[in-house]
């Protein structure tokens, strides 16, 4: 199992403001969902952060979200090591297939592949 990127999971309530200043920065919106909206990079396309209002099917925004090339493979590790299972593994509409983690701070960590 590899990592592929990781990013922070911002809760907004200001989400058009918040890509206006993430744009000053000279990022580029790359993704726009209504209730989530992903920024990245143009130089470097894996340098990305994400504002939710929030979540589409999970219980909560998570606080971080890791792509992996192999997401069930790291959902069978979650579960064998005892990990909280936040948000069961499942395919999702808008073309991932994800589920969330409790670390042992607390932080829910969304774990996703993309289909």
């Amino acid at each position: 199992m590899s990592i592929r990127r990781v990013m922070p999971d911002i809760r907004s309530e200001s989400m058009e403001e918040s890509r206006g200043f993430y744009e000053r920065l000279g990022f580029e919106e790359v993704m726009n969902l209504g209730w989530v909206m992903t920024l990245a990079s143009p130089s470097n396309p894996t340098a990305q952060v994400t504002f939710m209002s929030r979540d589409m099917t999970g219980p909560v925004v998570p606080d971080l979200s890791v792509e992996v090339d192999d997401v069930d493979a790291a959902y069978a590790v979650m579960r064998e090591s005892g990990a909280e299972i936040v948000h069961p593994l499942q395919d999702e509409e808008w073309g991932v297939r994800r589920f969330f983690v409790r670390d042992p701070d607390g932080h829910v960590v969304n774990v996703v592949s993309h289909r």
